[in-house]
């Protein structure tokens, strides 16, 4: 049986007219029909015209919002040696060589927000495929998560790096601030996200490129978003 949407989110359904919104007066709309009773993350779920079994069409890459997330994420580092201090020092939550990649494998162990490795580490790193591979932790180079530069790989990652690759479905889900930051703030932080999708476009890509884009938080309603497609 469908799950009918309680009362205070009908009410809020109602206030969002079926037609797209610029990204400020979305954001103050969600603002405004806000009912749960925590700070809710605020998504962008962008739909592109792609074919993600193409790999010529597959658009994914990285983008660090100006504003920050609103949390700061528990970053796990895979390094040997030097780099693990290095690490420490920069911050990561946890750090170690061999031991992270038996106590990942031994125990499922997934309570951290993003994995850096370094190169030398990523042949031990390969063997989590199955663990980490459907939760998007997967260190990869084109994300910046294998590099010999952990340091750096950390301080964007707590500062709001934000990953972001197409689904099966042909669509682009990702966190762009909580709910109680200022509307510019997360306008910055939308608009920052859009262009870089934008940017990412395959050469690939045939027609329009983005179909259409959404604004919601965890708990509301989705509301559309006028999309200006910046042309080369």
């Amino acid at each position: 049986m469908a799950h009918k949407p309680g009362k205070k989110y009908q009410s809020a359904a109602k206030q969002v007219e079926p037609r797209p919104y610029p990204v400020p007066d979305a954001i103050i709309l969600l603002q405004k029909i806000k009912f749960a009773k925590f700070d809710e993350t605020v998504e962008v779920h962008l739909r592109l015209g792609v074919d993600p079994k193409h790999a010529d069409q597959m658009v994914r890459g990285t983008v660090v919002m100006p504003n920050g997330l609103g949390k700061s994420k528990k970053v796990l580092v895979i390094a040997g040696g030097d780099k693990q201090r290095e690490a420490l020092e920069a911050g990561a939550d946890f750090v170690g060589g061999e031991d992270m990649v038996n106590k990942i494998q031994s125990e499922n162990w997934v309570d951290y927000d993003a994995i850096v490795a370094t190169p030398d580490m990523m042949r031990s790193v390969g063997k989590l495929g199955k663990v980490l591979g459907p939760r998007g932790l997967m260190p990869n180079p084109k994300t910046g998560t294998v590099t010999v530069d952990v340091a750096k790989a950390i301080r964007e990652i707590k500062a709001g790096k934000v990953e972001f690759r197409v689904d099966k479905t042909g669509i682009i889900h990702a966190p762009v601030g909580k709910l109680s930051f200022t509307a510019d703030k997360l306008a910055e932080n939308t608009n920052t996200l859009i262009q870089a999708v934008l940017k990412a476009k395959p050469a690939a890509a045939k027609g329009k490129y983005m179909k259409n884009a959404t604004l919601c938080s965890t708990m509301s309603p989705g509301i559309s978003l006028e999309v200006v497609e910046v042309k080369a």
